[in-house]
């Protein structure tokens, strides 16, 4: 089952420094059919205009992903750590029991992003942050894990809760296939081109919420960058 939610149908606000755009309610944005998909409660597609940001604010308990699709990403925190995300990069902050945050572009261009909320199985847990480089030419043709609550996934950034969040870029024409079982959610979204699932068009920021497939198979109608995260 795939619920298409195009990109114009998303809620969102022009803030003039931020235009954001909400998968799901968030802030001023209310939809009671878009609350959350499993555990994942949050999917925004900002744009950060250079030289602004996000002043600090606090959080705690939950999992939350940036992954960066051009420019790039300053973070600074209570707990001393500070870092810089670039353009297919992914930032990782497990709130825990309290963390407060600040991202800023300090760019000259335009950062655009994915932010990303899942909800946390673990809680009571020290907050944490972490960020590493993810080349898009190693996701060529497939999908790869950014962040995972599994052991098995060691390359990925840990979050903790029972998802991942798994990106794939692909030529026209290409396939790839992502092993996603009938008890598991996802939620796909290009950030570029347009790709097809069972027969359903998703172009770019639209979103898909996909349920009751074994298998995932998505296809690329143009050339395509595509996030997809699979939770309970």
């Amino acid at each position: 089952m795939i619920d298409l939610r195009p990109f114009a149908s998303l809620g969102g606000a022009n803030h003039g420094w931020l235009n954001a755009k909400h998968h799901f309610s968030f802030a001023d944005y209310h939809d009671p059919a878009r609350m959350s998909w499993g555990k994942l409660r949050v999917w925004n597609d900002d744009v950060i205009a250079p030289n602004s940001g996000f002043p600090p604010h606090p959080h705690r308990d939950m999992e939350i992903i940036t992954y960066v699709r051009e420019g790039a990403i300053s973070h600074r925190d209570s707990l001393g750590n500070s870092g810089r995300t670039g353009a297919g990069d992914v930032q990782v902050m497990s709130a825990g029991t309290g963390i407060t945050h600040a991202e800023f572009n300090q760019e000259d261009v335009a950062t655009t992003l994915f932010q990303i909320w899942i909800q946390p199985t673990r809680s009571g847990e020290k907050p944490g942050w972490g960020a590493r480089p993810f080349p898009r030419g190693e996701r060529a043709g497939r999908f790869v894990v950014l962040a995972s609550g599994f052991d098995d996934d060691t390359d990925a950034l840990p979050i903790r809760t029972d998802a991942r969040v798994v990106a794939a870029t692909l030529k026209a024409g290409d396939t790839a296939e992502y092993p996603l079982g009938r008890d598991r959610r996802a939620y796909l979204v290009p950030a570029t081109g347009a790709v097809e699932i069972d027969g359903t068009r998703v172009n770019a920021r639209d979103g898909a919420a996909i349920s009751d497939e074994d298998v995932l198979r998505v296809t690329a109608i143009e050339d395509s960058e595509i996030v997809l995260v699979d939770a309970a």
